[in-house]
């Protein structure tokens, strides 16, 4: 599929139109932004099963001592916050 040049140009000016000239780069970085969060949120999942299994379990973690932190995502202008989790009352198996 060719996609010409007048048709790019007709797409650019229908947004331009639509949105404005000054929120189309506020636009275009926040879209960025999305697919970045997304790209280290898929890349965090299939790394995540891999490392559990490899490593052994640490007892202070098993035991719901030590907090948990969510850690912002690259490009995110927040910071990491700590998680606070209540443990199931059968020891925290699910």
């Amino acid at each position: 599929m060719r996609v010409s040049f007048t048709a790019i140009l007709l797409v650019a000016v229908i947004a331009i139109v639509l949105f404005g000239a000054k929120r189309l780069p506020e636009l275009a970085r926040s879209l960025g932004q999305s697919a970045r969060i997304l790209k280290s949120e898929a890349k965090a999942m299939r790394t995540d099963g891999k490392a559990d299994a490899a490593a052994p379990p640490d007892p202070a973690v098993a035991d719901g001592a030590a907090a948990k932190t969510i850690q912002s995502a690259p490009g995110a202008s927040g910071t990491a916050r700590p998680v606070n989790e209540q443990s199931a009352p059968d020891g925290g198996a699910r």
